[in-house]
């Protein structure tokens, strides 16, 4: 433990850092003082996030916690840069999570949604949602979010309820809504329609099976994994170049267990190569087989209910899919039908998010929203520079997308949500109703049943929680927004969709194009995985609770631990000990700032002017400056990985392992003025710099070094953009070199860390070192030499300008029996370590069937052999005789 560890130090800062006991009351101080709200009539320049909305259902995790992390440093930095900064919060009501949790709850009590009927249930769920949901939000407090509480919105609130009516209606009047029948992702259990984001897939165990339609020389042989499909086939389909069934196109076979005919139609969409090149077509209940039937015009034939219950005529009537498919095969085996069976047959398999239920696709009357002219636009956005996806690499996956994209289905059949404000009359009418329209009434009238996807609401956030539809302030000043960070698994699913809501309802109400986008840039970070990269899961026990790493290791050290490792695009892997890395670093800042203190370190006076500094001072201020520069570019970059590595590296090894044991010499020796201002403001600027990655230490340890108001409506630092003094960085790192070998020195003597030794230093002022002889003495426990000083080691650096010798007195200091024992023992090993090696090498069989990596390890391990014999033998010379 060294002086810095172990200094006392001045009163207004506790020996430790306990955040646990600090950071709530921090956080409620900032949040009192309103530094967190924004205000529209500021002149200042804006900056805008708004916060992508959790559910109103969910509780922190990982992935909340890193993107929360990169949100609040992004603000904090811009607001200390003089932006006025939104960082707006809210919550999505999660219509299925939402819906699901309620009848849960109501399932306890015996009760279903149906017992209380819609008016009711929602009541119910309104209930719910004041009582248990939104705790996320408190989490966030914990984390440290500087947002903007007075301005927070939920998706189902008074006004965003009108953004959604209105886009709807105004979608409508244009034609891009409409109603039709298609295939859908349906859950049997929720009984409603799904988005593609709501459907986890896993590989699961099924069966492939193989069935013979037809007899003869006109029989086809189809193979699938849903065999109670069968029952709604309406063709089979090959592609029309396969020499195999050329012949057979145009034709009809019988459809096994049915009695029915189909016809064999050519599409090309069919792979020849798959399987046997012949695909069942079962419009009804498969995507790709509903597209082939629309293009041939097949019946779409259903045979399954929302239960997933067979509703085909026959002997299957009534079962459930999953009773029905072995019972199918076991007739189809009975008639000689099955040709082949694959089991276990691995395959992917789509489950609803929200219960796990195999999902069923199938054919529906939903409404639809046309994409295709407003993903041109948002295509269009993203080419031009409007918007800018970092990292840049990703915009390839952002244009397969909306280049490519099928129109959107927006119905659930849920009552928890944005009821469809379209209504029906009794002779046929359909009205679509804005918010300001008169809702039709009367005998015979009804409202569409079914509400919006949770994402339709959520696609108009970046506009909607701003005011609109109407023209407000908050509109005018903070729209579009600056950045939208978020993960790029959702590239699709959120961000392509807010393109498109925002491109066409700002960009239609008279805005500018470069207005009309509702972000400037779009930061996509990775996942979080566990430390073997591993995705995290509840069920394989690998997760990682953010709030358990907050109440042990802090908000700071947590929050430092997942910017370290956030960087565009990719995947993070985290590790508890990766945690308390990040804890030691906030303790070593922690001890440095009361170290400094403790010596007089103030920002009260200026910095003396450079030529009144020694060569250490204007080393670090360069350094520091350089930092400042590194710092910003990597912010501006997203690159928040690099930077925080900048951070740690200065704060860790060039300020406190190596500036801070300096400056106890130099105020030692007469300096100190000039020595606590360069401290003074060093750490003035580090702790600025910290502030956006770890708010609260350095909000305690900046106020007690400076006395102001709070670092988060400080100044941001800016480097000077001075040149470098290539002078004081030579000097600096001869001493640095010469510290560290004397330091390796003394532990291959077998020296204890903290014990002294006499030495002299010879040739410094050759090397221009002269005036750093102090500050190595101290940093390598030289003392000075006596009277009876007697060379029993030499040491010889070499540095750019010549060398510098190092002689040492030893004696007394070691056991030079026992350090002679103790070498022996570890040449033995080193020796018996290389014979092994060599013979291993010299082994022409052994090299003739070992990898390359396998060899070059061992040739590795025999060359690190040969160097530490070398050493060890070297140490035995230098070492005085017993």
């Amino acid at each position: 433990m060294t002086e810095l560890d172990t200094a006392t130090q001045r009163p207004d800062l506790p020996a430790a850092w306990t955040p646990a006991e600090v950071e709530a009351e921090l956080y409620q101080r900032w949040v009192d003082r309103r530094y967190f709200e924004a205000d529209v009539k500021s002149d200042k320049p804006p900056f805008t996030i708004v916060l992508p909305p959790p559910n109103v259902t969910g509780s922190l995790h990982m992935g909340h916690a890193m993107n929360h992390s990169v949100m609040d440093a992004l603000s904090r930095r811009r607001r200390m840069q003089g932006y006025e900064v939104l960082w707006l919060p809210g919550m999505d009501h999660a219509g299925i999570a939402t819906q699901n949790a309620v009848e849960r709850d109501l399932a306890k009590q015996g009760l279903s949604r149906q017992d209380l009927g819609r008016e009711k249930f929602v009541e119910r769920v309104w209930e719910w949602k004041e009582e248990y949901g939104g705790k996320i939000l408190d989490q966030m407090k914990r984390l440290g979010d500087g947002i903007d509480w007075s301005r927070e919105r939920f998706t189902m609130d008074e006004g965003l309820s009108r953004a959604v009516q209105t886009i709807f209606k105004k979608m409508y009047d244009d034609g891009l809504i409409y109603q039709a029948e298609r295939i859908i992702n349906w859950c049997p259990r929720c009984q409603t329609a799904l988005s593609d984001i709501e459907v986890d897939h896993s590989e699961d165990e099924g069966e492939l099976v193989s069935i013979r339609y037809g007899d003869g020389e006109n029989s086809i042989v189809v193979a699938t994994t849903r065999a109670e499909t069968m029952l709604g086939d309406t063709a089979v389909a090959v592609h029309p170049d396969d020499e195999r069934y050329r012949h057979l196109i145009g034709t009809e076979v019988e459809l096994p267990l049915t009695g029915r005919r189909i016809p064999i139609v050519a599409d090309a969409h069919v792979d020849p190569k798959f399987g046997t090149g012949a695909v069942k077509v079962t419009p009804a209940h498969d995507p790709n087989d509903f597209e082939i039937g629309q293009r041939h015009g097949l019946p779409n034939l259903t045979v399954m209910d929302g239960r997933a219950t067979i509703t085909a005529n026959g002997p299957f009537l009534g079962l459930d899919r999953f009773e029905a498919r072995p019972a199918i095969v076991a007739a189809l085996r009975a008639e000689g039908r099955i040709v082949a069976e694959k089991r276990p047959y691995v395959h992917s398999v789509g489950h609803c998010s929200r219960c796990n239920t195999v999902i069923e696709p199938r054919l529906s009357l939903q409404w639809w929203v046309k994409v295709e002219t407003i993903a041109e636009a948002a295509s269009a956005a993203v080419r031009d520079g409007r918007t800018k996806i970092h990292p840049a690499e990703l915009n390839k996956r952002y244009f397969d997308w909306t280049d490519n994209l099928h129109d959107w289905c927006i119905s659930r059949q849920l009552w928890w949500g944005h009821r469809i404000p379209v209504f029906y009359g009794p002779n046929g009418e359909v009205v679509c109703v804005g918010p300001d329209d008169e809702v039709p009434t009367g005998e015979g009238w009804r409202q569409d049943e079914d509400v919006l996807d949770t994402w339709f609401s959520s696609g108009l956030w970046p506009f909607s929680t701003l005011g609109w539809p109407e023209s407000t302030e908050d509109l005018k000043k903070f729209y579009p927004t600056s950045v939208l960070s978020t993960g790029y698994d959702i590239l699709f699913f959120w961000v392509v969709r807010m393109m498109m809501f925002g491109l066409y309802a700002m960009g239609s109400d008279n805005q500018e194009p470069s207005r009309a986008v509702p972000f400037r840039h779009v930061f996509l970070h990775g996942l979080i995985r566990d430390q073997h990269g591993k995705k995290m899961s509840k069920s394989k026990g690998n997760g990682i609770d953010p709030l358990d790493w907050m109440e042990r290791y802090g908000a700071d050290a947590t929050r430092f631990t997942l910017l370290r490792g956030t960087n565009p695009g990719s995947d993070m892997a985290v590790a508890e000990e990766w945690a308390a890395g990040s804890r030691n670093f906030t303790t070593k800042l922690w001890n440095a700032t009361r170290f400094a203190l403790a010596n007089g370190a103030t920002v009260a006076r200026p910095l003396p002017a450079r030529e009144e500094l020694t060569a250490a001072d204007r080393w670090i201020l360069d350094e520091l400056d350089a930092l400042v520069s590194t710092v910003d570019s990597n912010f501006e970059a997203f690159q928040f990985s690099r930077a925080c590595e900048a951070l740690y590296s200065f704060t860790w090894d060039e300020f406190c392992d190596w500036y801070l044991e300096i400056a106890k010499v130099q105020i030692a020796d007469g300096r100190a003025e000039a020595t606590q201002s360069v401290l003074g403001h060093v750490l003035d600027v580090v702790l600025r710099l910290l502030h956006p990655a770890i708010p609260f230490i350095t909000e305690t340890l900046w106020t007690s070094l400076t006395g102001g108001e709070s670092l988060v409506v400080a100044d941001w630092p800016k480097a000077s953009g001075a040149e470098r003094d290539l002078d004081a960085l030579a000097e600096v790192e001869g001493l640095k070199k010469l510290a560290t070998e004397i330091r390796r020195f003394r532990s291959e003597q077998g020296l204890k860390p903290g014990q002294k030794v006499a030495g002299k230093v010879r040739g410094a002022c050759c090397v221009g070192l002269l005036d750093q002889v102090p500050s190595v003495r101290a940093m390598t426990r030289l003392t000075e030499p006596g009277d009876e000083f007697t060379v029993s080691a030499t040491l010889e650096v070499g540095l750019p300008k010549g060398a510098v010798k190092v002689e040492l007195d030893l004696s007394g200091t070691i056991d030079v029996a026992a350090e002679r024992k103790r070498l022996a023992k570890d040449l033995a090993a080193a020796q018996k370590e290389l014979e092994g090696t060599t013979k291993k090498l010299g082994n022409e069989a052994f090299l003739a069937k070992a990898p390359a990596d396998v060899k070059a390890k061992i040739e590795e391990r025999k060359a690190v052999a040969e160097s530490e014999i070398t050493r060890i033998n070297e140490r035995l010379a230098a070492l005085p005789e017993a």
